[in-house]
């Protein structure tokens, strides 16, 4: 790197590091981790582009003080991001499964029926609010990629290809559209104006409405060495003191909460109106006491992460080396855009990974965002035979595993970069 970019990354940092908490807007001075630079993850090259310049920006996660928000400041537009993307969540059958369970248990849970409207943010393909239709509970998706957006509707998914906040929420609302239930999966950390955000979903909300929202818990990611789910695109990462912060902020209140294994351990947090008659469940005060003994309200806490990332970099670029070493034939599964923080954190190019697969076919023929690795079809493994496959969306491990098992006829082993590198070994599992 020269030495003029050397001082603009300099100057960046500089600037992230007294920029304001996007929450509560005070002075940021306290570090998580610093990934170095990184490209944004969700950029796949077609082959044309490989001899083009890419934009890296800074991965430094700072952590906010007063309200304990973990966040990267906004190098990228949520419309570059977002206006064509390149995930699916129908892609991942355990998603779908986990989506279908939500719709049965809150349309159960709420008495939603024909009465009811159920709206999702940033709903994406339509795997959610597509079970809600044979309930016969009324839905509207809220997308702002289009390409996403088609396929949603050509499932029968009413969906707005639009940006959701207070703009939206007012000419939704002027149309006569109130919503019983808000559904936001993974969205709330892909919000740069998160005050905008929240007070989009209250003006939104009916009165004694819900809404829910479920994303990555910070206290898992840093216990469970989580490094790579940070990227430009998830501008924030949130605990519940956080969330129970941010919701009174806004005039809503947070009445429950669940953990869920999902992306390496996320919650669903339910919010309804300050005013509303919906008490308060038990759940809330025990994970919020559980928090602050973890010392999520101690910036300590937070300093310590960096040399776990440290860690985890070193051991998969050792075992690499070593497989390497061996003359060892090494792939990768999948092309997430954890996979891609993972890749460039650890500088791991086509030198350690011959190729990588993915479901998406959108993906096939394209190459990862900064290392340039070639991204195949799922039939490829069966071509090459690799001895390893590095699992890139670990937290879907059990479910390639289950799909792969047969890679075990030429004794491929299957290996797991997080937390800590392990090796699964498919013919030791009972089928």
């Amino acid at each position: 790197m020269n030495i003029q970019a050397v001082e603009i990354v300099r100057e960046a940092k500089a600037a992230h590091a007294f920029a304001g908490c996007r929450l509560c807007g005070s002075r940021l001075r306290h570090t998580l981790v610093d990934l170095g630079m990184s490209p944004p993850c969700e950029n796949f090259l077609r082959a044309d582009q490989l001899d083009q310049m890419e934009a890296y920006y800074p991965l430094n996660v700072l952590v906010c003080d007063t309200c304990y928000l973990v966040q990267l400041k906004e190098y990228m537009s949520p419309e570059s991001i977002f206006s064509e993307y390149a995930y699916f969540s129908s892609y991942s059958a355990s998603w779908v499964a986990h989506a279908k369970a939500y719709c049965e248990a809150m349309a159960k849970r709420l008495d939603l029926g024909g009465h009811s409207l159920a709206v999702e943010l940033a709903s994406n393909d339509g795997y959610l609010l597509q079970h809600f239709l044979p309930l016969g509970v009324p839905v509207l998706g809220v997308e702002p990629a289009a390409n996403v957006a088609r396929a949603a509707i050509e499932k029968g998914v009413p969906t707005r290809v639009d940006f959701f906040g207070v703009r939206l929420a007012r000419q939704m609302v002027a149309e006569g559209l109130r919503a019983d239930l808000i559904t936001g999966n993974n969205v709330l950390a892909q919000v740069p104006d998160l005050n905008d955000f929240v007070a989009g979903m209250k003006i939104l909300l009916k009165p004694e409405g819900v809404v829910t929202l479920e994303f990555p818990h910070i206290e898992r990611l840093m216990a469970e060495n989580q490094f790579d789910t940070i990227y430009h695109e998830h501008f924030s990462y949130f605990s519940l003191l956080t969330i129970n912060l941010m919701a009174a902020r806004h005039g809503l209140r947070l009445i429950d909460v669940e953990e869920l294994p999902t992306h390496g351990g996320s919650l669903r947090v339910y919010l309804t109106h300050e005013n509303s008659s919906r008490p308060v469940g038990e759940r809330v005060g025990r994970l919020l006491d559980l928090e602050k003994r973890h010392g999520l309200t101690d910036m300590a806490t937070y300093a310590s992460f960096g040399h776990k990332a440290q860690r985890a970099k070193h051991d998969l670029l050792a075992f690499l080396i070593a497989a390497k070493n061996e003359g060892k034939k090494v792939c990768g599964y999948g092309a997430p855009g954890k996979g891609n923080t993972l890749l460039n954190y650890c500088a791991i190019g086509t030198d350690f990974l011959d190729f990588t697969v993915d479901r998406n076919p959108y993906k096939h023929g394209r190459f990862t965002p900064g290392m340039h690795i070639p991204i195949r079809p799922v039939e490829a493994i069966d071509h090459a035979k690799p001895d390893y496959i590095l699992i890139l969306p670990w937290n879907l491990k059990a479910e390639i595993v289950e799909q792969m098992h047969h890679v075990s006829a030429w004794n491929a082993k299957f290996v797991v970069p997080i937390p800590f590198v392990t090796v699964i070994d498919p013919s030791e599992l009972p089928r």
